[in-house]
């Protein structure tokens, strides 16, 4: 708990300043930095043996993803097309000296955990106020805070058990009512102290979203829990200490992300501020 206590009480303001306060630059180097150290994490996960060309390219490939998303949108496909065939190539001159797994988490962690970091620029660049950069993590870190004491408290019954032993259905619910409390909080901090109430989402919209992306979020833990089940890892890394590493502290944002991102793009929510 004090290691959990310790992160918390240098990454929560490092992480404001970044989302509110920080030049646009600086949001972008968090982004790709993250989106490496996880596309890393994952390779070592998966990818098993040693070999430095995948290795470099488990971090870059999610890097460069980041950057392209947020300085040449029009041409991500290419940039994922040469990066896969970049990585079938060499394994192709390595002639079967790689494997399909270790294939599979370059790509995936290159293109899938790019793709997710990439989310928050995207929201970004639609206009709305900044500080709606903060809902993917307030709706993933109140799923994940209410759901692990609901659980501690008064769980019973395993959610699902062969995934994370841990986790029960009890928390699960639990994780879903903090996350509609924690968005109705920022709604009204939204509109009491910062913009009018027509400049902002209502109750009404952000309960069924905050519900919506609890589930989103619990899927996105239990995704990357069943990721490190299949090859025996308790922690994707340690940068985190006591929290593990990028994928097991933004697991759920990974998904949340994105999800929030496509929202917003295809159904155009009232999210404008129109304080500006």
């Amino acid at each position: 708990m004090r290691s959990r206590i310790l992160v918390a009480a240098i990454g929560v303001p490092i992480l404001l300043y970044v989302v509110l306060w920080g030049p646009s630059l600086l949001m972008l180097f968090a982004l790709a930095l993250l989106a490496g150290i996880g596309g890393g994490e994952l390779y070592h996960c998966v990818g098993g043996e040693r070999d430095p060309f995948l290795e470099v390219a488990a971090v870059l490939i999610p890097c460069f993803t980041v950057e392209w998303f947020c300085n040449r949108p029009q041409y991500v496909g290419i940039w994922f097309i040469i990066s896969t065939l970049a990585v079938f190539t060499y394994a192709i001159i390595k002639g079967g000296a790689v494997r399909f797994h270790q294939i599979a988490a370059v790509l995936f962690g290159g293109i899938a955990i790019g793709y997710a970091f990439s989310a928050f620029l995207r929201i970004y660049a639609s206009g709305v106020s900044r500080a709606y950069l903060l809902l993917p993590f307030i709706l993933s870190f109140a799923c994940d805070t209410f759901a692990y004491f609901t659980g501690l408290a008064i769980g019973r019954h395993k959610l699902a058990p062969r995934v994370s032993p841990k986790k029960t259905v009890e928390g699960a619910a639990g994780g879903l009512l903090g996350n509609v409390l924690c968005g109705l909080i920022f709604v009204f901090v939204m509109k009491r102290w910062f913009y009018s109430a027509s400049g902002t989402i209502g109750y009404g919209s952000m309960a069924v979203l905050a519900l919506f992306c609890g589930v989103v979020a619990q899927v996105g833990d239990l995704s990357f829990s069943l990721i490190k089940r299949e090859f025996g890892v308790k922690d994707y890394g340690k940068i985190f200490l006591a929290h593990g590493g990028v994928l097991d502290r933004f697991d759920s944002v990974l998904f949340v992300a994105p999800t929030l991102a496509a929202l917003m793009d295809t159904m155009q929510i009232g999210w404008r501020c129109t304080a500006g």
